[in-house]
């Protein structure tokens, strides 16, 4: 029994793959579009899509939002697992990368249920509060400019109801939240994130090591 995550190799993430992937066809294709696409890393990997759409079916969400949509795979992945009523908002600043995504949600079947919304994050999610969607969302997924993670993360929680789920994307940052010479911008961001995030009692929280790391925080 082990105390610590397993060390995955490339020939272990492959097998985890092999035996746990249920990519749909058009999922894989608009993957394999985007690896050929400046900006290919902002893609969440296949195996991280579906667990998003685990966890979306396991806490019985219907509505959910995004910050940072890129080409559009991990709303596609959400989108299907919602119910038939089910909604996306999923903003995001490039008209470019998201006419890819439009492309796939019009082929598999779900654009009626993602409202993309083009502009910087934060507008957006206080546009929605000015709507009054406060506490109206189940799911929020972060994944857009670390240095705003902050500004997303306390806007969600006002938008996402009390059992509602936030999941933070790439919290471990390739290592660099744990090298000391890393004094950028967007990983400073991140280490303040975390630490202020483990502080905060409103939440129930862990960090898990998929891909380049998720937290999950469920509002209480």
């Amino acid at each position: 029994m082990s105390s610590r995550p397993t060390a995955i190799s490339d020939a272990l993430y492959q097998y985890l793959l092999s035996v746990s992937l249920r990519e749909p066809e058009i999922m894989r294709r608009l993957r394999e579009e985007t690896s050929e696409m400046p900006g290919a890393n902002m893609q969440i990997a296949p195996d991280q899509g579906q667990f998003m759409a685990l966890l979306v079916e396991l806490i019985g969400a219907r509505r959910t939002i995004e910050i940072g949509t890129f080409t559009g795979y991990s709303a596609l992945a959400v989108a299907r697992a919602l119910p038939k009523d089910g909604r996306v908002v999923a903003c995001d600043v490039s008209e470019e990368y998201t006419s890819v995504a439009r492309r796939y949600w019009k082929e598999a079947g779900v654009a009626d249920k993602i409202e993309l919304r083009i502009g910087p994050g934060l507008n957006s999610l206080d546009a929605l509060i000015k709507e009054g969607k406060k506490e109206s969302f189940d799911f929020a997924f972060i994944d857009a400019d670390k240095a705003n993670y902050q500004g997303y993360y306390d806007r969600c929680m006002t938008l996402v109801r009390k059992g509602g789920l936030i999941a933070v994307d790439n919290v471990l940052w390739n290592g660099a939240v744990i090298d000391p010479a890393k004094k950028d911008e967007d990983t400073a961001a991140i280490r303040r994130f975390n630490e202020a995030l483990k502080k905060d009692e409103r939440v129930s929280l862990s960090m898990l090591p998929i891909a380049d790391g998720l937290t999950l925080a469920r509002k209480r």
